[in-house]
């Protein structure tokens, strides 16, 4: 007999709206048990997928049902995460991360191993998420069995039910207990949990933004913590069997020191107290500079209030938000598609077989953001004209971003390669100011190289096909991480110098973390953006070098400039995107060189002959364009000092010209003399009165 939920009274209703919309959205508060509850009961129709944002919940969500129905592991039901599977041809409900069904989706667009696709936790709004709704959707129009269930707790549900074909909205009501909350701004995370454990009785449950965070406040939360008080720690860099023993129920008490890993689908046992530091770290894009970050920020309202529910779960609960009442938090949290390199999700459609600028997103990306990320593919060889190509199909094929996944191809699954990969998907951090190197990530290699970095890489080599394939040296490894960053190579300014160019055009430097010091050419792997306004220039943590000859240009362009001495000089330059890999002086052009000299003229104050000229033309009554007078006058010019406006006139104008305004008058004795001819229109003339003797 299954203990009692709120959700249990609503099944029948919500089966009963699903058989007959193939469709449904599911609202349920924290506790409702939405998650073990409905699923299963959708098994009766047939086989269930139901898609999680994380591993370690996929997982316990799992055993939570297999233990509540008395199933089997593996049989009744299981589980389907990135590198880890528990399931058998006769499961019934497959609990799955929600990439796992993209990539079932490429292999199967009518998803026929299944009734009924769940998207749990849905409010969390992940690419995955998205995606996975979006070819969903495709497949249950082409299936009329196929049927298809939102659920979370926070959710804009008419939005997804629209998008559903105006499918049933069910609204499930849970049990949570009162929860008193006090803000305590700037307060330590070591003091508030000593005085959490002062005020009450279960586990405590602390949210830090990042796994480095939650290491440095486990350090200190141990150090003050009665005896037998266990301390551990949950983030995503933990093994499978670290993040399931976290979560397991104790014997002791216990402080958990969590990532947002908890805030949801994953329930910690016991919780009666709640620390939240209210800050997360967000991944962002900046398609500008083709720069990926990940920025610490503040949580969205709806996420503080999941975070919260946690203490109310078994009874009364105590919550310390770590910030300031007043601080304005966002409703919602920002969807992935809305912040992310989209080149990825965009592999995915074309391997699919649709056209990402055409797709039917649930919520449609910026074209700009579309098409950035078809550049990248382009770049990385994986399209070629909108198609995807061999290589494409290749890096679709791997659970990796198409950056690394091309890193893999081009390495044919090396070691090496595997190992850079693996780094480089955990945002590993490398020893700051190591010894002078030419590539950061092999020589780190050489290092202690975290133990769950080297399992994920032997993972990624499993996954291509090709485990413990071989191992290649530092000019090869290097040249496979251009083929996966081609468009994050950067010129040093100087020889020497730290200062860089990217290829993008805007400006960056190789910060002291990195060993790469020498070399022309260097590869950004891991950038930082900086901040906008003075000192924005981004700064490279993770470099290696590149070698001048692995560079073909993507482009020849002729430019024409005059130089400091005023001299006009063209050059050919074979670029790499924003970068001079090679130039070579060529015959300007005379027509573009006049157009540049008569520019630098223009720039310079004019001479006192070319200003008498200008008066001259304009007492005269004759139209003058400066600017189309200097260039006539610079046609067939070397330097500016050799342009004189009056070349640019023709015979009959000049002739025009000497009759109405001449530059000279001659005395009746005999004795030239120049014309003053001033702004305001008037000539002047300084000449001894007796050389006027005689005149009429």
């Amino acid at each position: 007999m299954l203990p009692a939920l709120p959700v249990d009274p609503c099944i029948p209703a919500i089966l009963d709206g699903i058989r007959r919309a193939r469709a449904a959205v599911v609202v349920a508060a924290p506790g409702a048990g939405k998650t073990t509850r409905i699923p299963p009961a959708l098994t009766e129709d047939g086989p269930v997928i139901l898609l999680q944002p994380r591993r370690v919940a996929a997982r316990t969500i799992a055993r939570r049902i297999a233990d509540e129905r008395r199933w089997t592991l593996g049989r009744e039901v299981g589980w389907h995460v990135r590198f880890d599977r528990q399931f058998s041809a006769g499961t019934r409900l497959l609990v799955a991360t929600e990439g796992i069904l993209t990539a079932r989706l490429q292999q199967d667009p009518l998803l026929s191993d299944f009734r009924t696709v769940v998207l749990d936790e849905f409010h969390e709004r992940s690419i995955h998420a998205d995606l996975g709704l979006a070819l969903a959707k495709q497949a249950w129009r082409a299936r009329e069995d196929l049927r298809v269930v939102i659920m979370s707790a926070t959710l804009d549900a008419q939005r997804v039910a629209d998008y559903l074909d105006g499918c049933p909205i069910f609204d499930i009501p849970g049990t949570l207990h009162p929860v008193d909350i006090s803000y305590q701004p700037m307060r330590p995370v070591k003091a508030a949990v000593r005085d959490m454990l002062s005020r009450t009785r279960g586990q405590i449950l602390c949210f830090l933004p990042g796994a480095k965070e939650v290491r440095d406040a486990a350090a200190e939360v141990r150090a003050i913590v009665p005896a037998g008080t266990e301390v551990v720690e949950l983030h995503g860099s933990l093994t499978a069997e670290e993040q399931d023993a976290a979560i397991r129920p104790s014997q002791h008490r216990r402080v958990v020191v969590s990532t947002n890993i908890a805030e949801t689908s994953l329930t910690v046992p016991g919780v009666a107290g709640v620390v939240d530091a209210g800050l997360h770290k967000v991944a962002r894009y900046d398609a500008e500079r083709a720069i990926d970050s990940l920025e610490l920020e503040r949580i969205s309202k709806d996420a503080a209030e999941q975070r919260a529910g946690r203490a109310g779960r078994l009874g009364p609960g105590v919550v310390f938000r770590l910030w300031d009442e007043r601080d304005r938090l966002r409703p919602h949290r920002e969807p992935d598609i809305a912040r992310i390199d989209l080149s990825g999700p965009a592999l995915d459609v074309l391997s699919w077989g649709g056209d990402p600028r055409t797709f039917e997103w649930f919520e449609r990306p910026s074209q700009d953001r579309l098409t950035a990320a078809l550049e990248l593919l382009t770049k990385l060889g994986a399209i070629e004209n909108g198609a995807l190509t061999a290589i494409g199909r290749r890096m679709s094929g791997i659970a990796l971003h198409p950056r690394l996944a091309r890193i893999l191809i081009a390495a044919d699954g090396a070691d090496e390669a595997a190992l850079a990969c693996a780094m480089l998907s955990d945002r590993q951090v490398l020893p700051r100011h190591p010894a002078t190197t030419t590539c950061d990530l092999f020589t780190a290699m050489d290092r202690d190289v975290p133990p769950h970095i080297l399992r994920n890489a032997r993972e990624l080599q499993r996954t291509f096909g090709r485990p413990g394939a071989r191992s290649i040296g530092e000019r090869e490894l290097r040249r496979a991480l251009l083929a996966g960053y081609p468009e994050r190579v950067a010129q040093r300014r100087a020889r020497g110098d730290a200062r860089v160019r990217l290829a993008s055009g805007h400006g960056g430097w190789i910060g002291p973390e990195s060993g790469v010091r020498d070399g022309e050419f260097v590869l950004a792997l891991a950038v930082e953006g900086g901040r906008r306004g003075e000192g924005a220039e981004a700064r490279i943590r993770i470099a290696s070098l590149v070698d001048r000859d692995w560079l073909t240009p993507t482009s020849v362009v002729r430019v024409t400039e005059v130089d400091g001495a005023g001299v006009v000089r063209t050059v050919e330059r074979e670029m790499y995107d924003a970068l001079v890999l090679k130039e070579r002086p060529v015959q300007p052009d005379p027509s573009e060189a006049a157009a540049h000299l008569a520019e630098a003229f223009l720039e310079r104050p004019l001479r006192e002959e070319d200003e008498q000229l200008l008066r001259r033309l304009k007492f005269a009554g004759i139209e003058a364009d400066l600017r189309g007078l200097a260039v006539a006058a610079a046609y067939g010019k070397r330097s500016v000092h050799d342009i004189v406006l009056l070349d640019a006139l023709d015979w009959n104008t000049r002739q025009e010209l000497e009759r109405n305004a001449p530059a000279t008058f001659t005395a009746p004795s005999g004795r030239t003399h120049r014309l003053d001819y001033r702004d305001a229109g008037s000539v002047a003339l300084e000449i001894k009165l007796q050389e006027l003797f005689g005149l009429p």
